[in-house]
């Protein structure tokens, strides 16, 4: 079959036609993306028609958005140019605005927002970016038309991650910040996050207020906030907003509170630069990260410092772009052919905000680095304080702070749930990768977690896999795992089906692989987590992110986690979700 036919074929398959509105652009990017793969660049001319009409989607659609605009755990997410479009989202930077209006008259969202007025907010401004998805810059300069229309300064740092823009929103006394990113989700997606003054995940009361005004003004399909009328244009194009040097304000930050979380920037980069026994691999899985990390190594010229998916490619080569298992393999092969006897591996999803480790020979997820975070500030630094983790993290964490005598704050899932600690919890993490410490952003932060990975190989003097082994030999071992099931259900009806896991409460025994385990304590803040007198537990709750179930197992032996696993989704069958 001929390249045309081919393409005729696919156009007919993922119902390509004169409307955008029916048409599934990604379904065909897929397709095309995957001949590229087995054929050759000469499918590329193909992805960058179809991705032409993506763009024309982006700037045309005048549909509401397919899916209804919430704010979840991490922001507003949909597809690029069915939800996500130059309308949506000034829509949704205008519903913003609304907030900063109430800020005059409403002192409890004045306090939330972190600003006293709305001539502060609009003086103050905010920082604005995206990551590498197609289209953030035309995007973005919808955000910019609306603000600039409000009167409110825009910080432009273009390209960038979540964590450096938070950094950014804290040295620069901005108002607030929008990052147009879906994180770590497929190559369809699009996504909006905002944070307010303190550089968090905004708190629910503003996220709800945002949602409410968005969908009260896409019903309306209009706004004075949003000039429809006017030709957008990339805020990169705009003589009206100011650029500066985004990672400069992060290196700033860290540097600026060096006495608090001890985190030495300088002397580690030092201590890379002239040690030959180290070595760095970084997979940028494509994303902003790829950017900065050069800079962030001060522009060191070594052999040692490894980048790997580095280039620009807004369809990720066709994987779902998120530090896992799978996708952290390159990074242990990089890293297992190489002689130095210390080795650092790390893989990071498209905006910054997630980390997964290695040291060529064992991965190392969050839910360990986490706890190796704390032992390391806490044992090494000699810094003092609580941990903070969500309630679907290893317990591993748990069993360090009532070992060291310090507490451990435990709430449900979304970084935005750590404010009540923030400057007093030594670490925050959660087992989707994400970390920051104190004395740094409220935000996760791949960064953080690198540099942090690094000073612990540079002060112990032994691989990452050796130190959380030394952990486990003291402390104990924790199996964790995680996984997520579609589901057609959703909203009420999502709730209710779930709801039929009360039944397995306190007392109740449940088969796990060949023994019977008995519920020893409930957990139902975020779903519903199940603990077992063995210590081992199992927890099920709806994404929210994407339409999915998500369960979390931990066990206290390797070989039963899988039970735990099979245990979960044999819950989720008899109540019907799968």
């Amino acid at each position: 079959m001929s390249q045309n036919e081919t393409m005729k074929a696919l156009y007919q398959k993922c119902n390509i036609g004169k409307e955008h509105q029916n048409s599934d652009y990604f379904c065909l990017i897929r397709e095309l993306v995957r001949l590229r793969n087995e054929e050759g660049e000469q499918w590329q001319k193909s992805i960058d028609h179809v991705y032409a009409l993506v763009m024309d989607e982006i700037i045309c659609n005048e549909n509401p958005p397919q899916s209804l605009v919430k704010f979840g755990t991490s922001g507003w997410r949909g597809m690029i140019g069915k939800d996500l479009s130059v309308r949506s989202v000034s829509f949704v930077t205008a519903a913003i605005v609304d907030l900063y209006f109430a800020a005059d008259t409403e002192p409890d969202i004045a306090a939330l927002l972190g600003v006293e007025s709305l001539e502060e907010a609009k003086s103050r401004g905010c920082v604005l970016g995206f990551d590498n998805r197609f289209g953030g810059e035309i995007l973005a300069g919808a955000v910019t038309e609306v603000l600039r229309e409000a009167g409110f300064v825009v910080h432009y740092a273009g390209e960038c991650t979540t964590g450096v823009l938070s950094a950014a929103v804290l040295e620069l006394g901005a108002a607030f910040s929008v990052n147009l990113t879906p994180s770590h989700n497929p190559l369809e997606y699009a996504g909006f996050k905002y944070n307010a003054a303190d550089a968090g995940p905004a708190a629910a009361e503003l996220t709800g207020r945002i949602t409410a005004k968005a969908q009260e003004i896409v019903k309306a399909g209009s706004t004075p906030l949003a000039r429809l009328d006017k030709p957008v244009c990339s805020a990169a194009d705009r003589d009206d907003v100011q650029p500066f040097d985004a990672l400069a304000t992060w290196k700033s930050l860290v540097r600026k509170n060096e006495s608090v979380h001890g985190v030495q920037y300088d002397e580690i980069l030092k201590h890379f630069a002239k040690d030959e026994e180290m070595v760095v691999a970084i997979d940028s899985v494509h994303g902003a990260s790829r950017i900065h990390i050069a800079s962030l190594f001060e522009n060191i010229e070594s052999d040692r410092l490894i980048s790997l998916r580095d280039n620009s490619d807004v369809t990720f080569n066709g994987i779902a772009p998120e530090p896992s298992s799978k996708n952290i393999q390159g990074v242990m092969t990089t890293l297992a052919a190489r002689k130095e006897s210390f080795k650092i591996g790390a893989i990071i999803d498209p905006d910054g905000d997630r980390i997964r480790f290695t040291d060529g020979k064992v991965e190392i997820s969050m839910n360990q680095f986490g706890a190796m975070a704390y032992h390391f500030l806490h044992e090494n630094k000699g810094k003092k304080g609580m941990v903070a983790k969500t309630v679907a993290t290893s317990n591993l964490a748990n069993r360090l702070a009532d070992v060291f005598g310090e507490e451990t704050f435990e709430p449900k899932v979304g970084f935005k749930e750590f404010k009540p600690v923030i400057g007093k919890a030594l670490v925050t993490f959660e087992e989707s990768d994400g970390i920051s410490i104190i004395g740094h952003t409220p935000e996760k932060d791949a960064y953080i977690g690198l540099l942090l990975a690094i000073d612990m190989v540079a002060t112990r003097k032994q691989n990452l896999g050796d130190y959380l082994a030394e952990i486990e030999d003291e402390f104990g071992a924790y199996y964790p795992d995680r996984d997520g099931l579609p589901v057609s259900a959703k909203g009420e009806e999502l709730t209710a089906m779930l709801a039929k896991l009360e039944k397995y409460d306190v007392g109740v025994d449940v088969t796990v692989g060949d023994t019977k385990q008995q519920i020893t304590k409930v957990i139902d803040i975020d779903g519903r987590k199940m603990i077992f007198d063995d210590g081992s537990w199992l927890m099920i709750r709806p994404s929210g992110t994407e339409p999915k179930v998500r369960f979390y197992v931990e066990s206290r032996t390797q070989s039963g986690t899988v039970a735990l696993v099979l245990a979960a989704k044999g819950m989720l069958e008899e109540i019907g979700l799968i």
